[in-house]
């Protein structure tokens, strides 16, 4: 894989333009899907890079945008039929930090429809393949994202994760993946699953890439209500003698776990570990998926064919009209949790099910803030398994519980990072790394010494 200071040097080999053509026409070619739409206008910038015309930390540096991230003049579809067109007449705050700080932005990558799936199967343009091994997925659903990373297709890249869906790519796909905290990236511009849990976050090569992209993304926006109106400086301090808690009740199978042990083993030559119980992560599953399910009933109502998107003019009768456009144009799985949504949020059932969920999510928030009383970090498997082979996840039901060890950080709004360890079978298996709200620091120099020990082992 490449880094910021690799490409540096190709750029310095090469030159800009040949080493853009070059990675463009990777892309062209590869059989990973990874992109939905390649930004061709991108030379320009490369011109002015050439011309010094473009300023920055990113400076001639190429990223990748998730799907459901708007940029201006380019297609943004969510990997949707129903946004097929849709091209917006604005950039995302993080697409707007971007540019100022001189990135190359080379296009927009494949997701599960409006982000909701753990496979990048959902994808209305077809399943992202993983890099590692043609016939298994590269994660969901910011697959493309975390794919075109560990195809050497980018350098770096952006995704969202309302339930793991940068983790779960970045695992998948060997690649460094962070969920940031809650509000510490502006999600003006994001295309909505779920407001409460759902963050923009940076996929990298490194743990140093991977910080100075969430320098560069994270700070104030007085236009998302959400935000935290805070800055992010990259500071590493390797610090000795930290307390990591082990999470009980998140796992995998044995060859994620055989994975995860010998790095535990690695940790405890330098610091303290200790298993923590979190008891409400019991229920945090289905609690999380009738707040998101919920959400997205509501968010996903302005797709009615009139606006924007897919549309049929030859219908006069409104029902007909609005229920055939959403039939024609959302996948099954968006269609199963609009409904499902809709139904926990309707007249009789919305205490029974809505209500009891977000009171699940309090007690998901308490058992972190107690854990990260006793303990500095907390670490835990990402994935409970290895990438799934393409159409192995044949119900929903099975998807769903893939997301067993991700949901909770997103109901805490906890920050987590997934960083690449010893491979199984030669496939990727991550680990996640779990701090205190705005703790990102702490958990990227701990993240960016376990990397180097890691390496030192392998």
């Amino acid at each position: 894989m490449l880094t910021i200071s690799d490409w540096k040097e190709k750029v310095e080999r090469e030159g800009a333009r040949d080493s853009i053509d070059e990675l463009i026409e990777r892309i062209k070619k590869s059989k990973l899907n990874a992109f939905i739409t390649i930004n061709e206008d991108c030379l320009r910038d490369v011109e002015k890079f050439d011309n010094g015309e473009l300023k920055g930390k990113l400076a001639g540096i190429p990223v990748a945008v998730k799907d459901c991230i708007t940029t201006e003049g380019l297609l943004t579809t969510c990997g949707s039929k129903i946004l097929h067109d849709y091209i917006p007449p604005f950039d995302a705050h993080v697409v707007e930090r971007l540019k100022a700080e001189g990135a190359i932005i080379v296009g927009k990558t494949n997701m599960d429809e409006f982000a909701m799936g753990t496979t990048t199967e959902t994808s209305y343009y077809g399943v992202v393949r993983n890099p590692h091994d043609l016939e298994r997925v590269a994660g969901g659903s910011s697959g493309g994202s975390g794919a075109c990373i560990a195809a050497e297709e980018s350098i770096l890249s952006l995704g969202s994760d309302t339930g793991g869906s940068i983790r779960c790519p970045a695992s998948f796909c060997g690649v460094v993946g962070l969920k940031p905290t809650y509000g510490l990236v502006s999600r003006y511009g994001l295309i909505p699953y779920a407001n409460s849990l759902e963050q923009i976050g940076p996929f990298a090569a490194s743990v140093d890439d991977l910080a100075l992209l969430l320098e560069v993304i994270a700070g104030p926006d007085e236009r998302d209500s959400t935000n935290a109106r805070r800055e992010f400086k990259y500071n590493p301090k390797e610090r000795k003698n930290l307390r990591i808690g082990v999470i009980k009740e998140m796992g995998g199978n044995d060859y994620v776990m055989s994975s995860f042990e010998e790095v535990v083993e690695v940790i405890k030559k330098h610091h303290t570990v200790g298993e923590v119980s979190m008891p409400s992560f019991k229920y945090a599953l289905a609690a999380y998926y009738i707040i998101a399910m919920s959400e997205a009933s509501s968010n996903l109502a302005r797709y009615d064919g009139v606006r924007y998107g897919l549309s049929d003019e030859t219908l006069s009768s409104w029902n007909v009209f609005f229920s055939k456009v959403r039939a024609e144009g959302f996948g099954d799985e968006v269609k199963r949790r609009i409904m499902l949504g809709s139904y926990a949020l309707s007249a009789g059932y919305y205490g029974k099910y809505y209500l009891k969920a977000l009171k699940v999510r309090t007690l998901v928030v308490r058992d972190f803030k107690r854990a990260l009383d006793d303990f500095d970090l907390l670490i835990a498997p990402t994935m409970p398994a290895l990438p799934f082979k393409i159409g192995e996840l044949a119900d929903p039901l099975t998807m769903y519980k893939a997301d067993v060890n991700t949901v909770p950080i997103n109901l805490a709004g906890v920050p987590s990072l997934s960083l690449p360890i010893f491979e199984r079978k030669g496939l990727p298996v991550g680990m996640q790394i779990i701090g205190n709200y705005f703790e990102e620091n702490s958990i990227l120099s701990f993240a960016k010494w376990l990397e180097k020990e890691i390496k030192a082992v392998s």
